[in-house]
């Protein structure tokens, strides 16, 4: 019997490297329009996934993968976490009031990750909470594109709704952030804001 896997799953690390050495994994696999195979940046089965036995890379597509019950997991990167100390000193930043007026300032903006190519959007909305934040970086994104200038109540009718085909910007999943995927990623700029005041204060 084959179990459709129906998972998104990401983990944030400083070295992602590091967090891999010693497990055994098969790198996922990017497929062009040509079916040309490379690695993918992040992702990686765990799962004994039929591979090419030259490269070590997954032989399957993400979605074919998905399909015959494998998931992905992707390991990523992120600089942003760089300063934190262990986990109760990211707990407390993640759980600490930012200061949201430095999210009208191009300089502080173009520091933070997934906004930082996107200074005139925020300045637009200026969010001044992490949901308003999560709902300014999904409407970055295709599928959600129209809703910028649109006033927080209408965003919020509509940010967090799943396009389907033929809905403009559709994409599969590329075009679309999921709340807590949004969520996170707040957070995540939540967290470097807290530490850019703490570096700079001290405090």
């Amino acid at each position: 019997m084959v179990i459709k896997a129906d998972t998104d799953i990401d983990i944030d690390f400083t070295d992602r490297e590091k967090a891999l050495e010693g497990l055994k994994f098969i790198k996922a696999s990017l497929f062009d329009d040509e079916g040309r195979m490379r690695p993918h940046n992040t992702g990686v089965f765990f799962q004994n996934i039929p591979h090419d036995p030259i490269t070590g890379l997954a032989s399957l597509s993400t979605k074919e993968a998905e399909n015959r019950g494998y998931f992905k997991v992707d390991f990523l990167n992120v600089s942003q976490y760089d300063g934190v100390r262990n986990e109760a000193h990211l707990l407390d930043l993640m759980a600490r009031e930012p200061i949201w007026e430095m999210l009208d300032d191009d300089f502080f903006i173009e520091q933070l990750s997934q906004i930082h190519a996107h200074a005139d959007l925020v300045k637009q909305h200026k969010p001044r909470s992490v949901e308003e934040l999560a709902a300014v970086i999904s409407i970055i994104r295709p599928a959600k594109r129209h809703l910028i200038g649109k006033s927080w109540p209408d965003i919020f009718a509509e940010v967090w709704i799943k396009p389907q085909p033929g809905d403009k910007g559709y994409d599969f999943k590329n075009s679309f952030f999921k709340k807590p995927h949004a969520i996170s990623y707040s957070l995540g700029i939540v967290v470097q804001m807290n530490l850019m005041v703490e570096n700079e204060t001290g405090l």
